[in-house]
């Protein structure tokens, strides 16, 4: 079973790039660091914070259990 911090880094990923936005757009939209995007998407990844969760999901105008809809 693939770990949920890396099953996110690549969720977000994908959602990212079917906004076609750059990894500094994304932290721009969420008000985050660019380098912390970067670890998210990275291949070892930290654990996101409810509350950058919630940034993320309000860049990609989306609810929180949609961000969070990965298999």
């Amino acid at each position: 079973m693939e770990n949920i911090n890396i099953a996110f880094g690549k969720r977000l990923k994908e959602l990212r790039r079917k906004k076609k936005i750059t990894q500094e757009e994304l932290a721009y939209l969420a008000e985050l660091e660019y380098k912390y995007i970067q670890r998210l998407e990275s291949k070892r990844p930290s654990s996101p914070t409810l509350n950058t969760l919630q940034k993320l999901a309000k860049a990609f105008n989306t609810s929180l259990p949609k961000l969070l809809n990965f298999k």
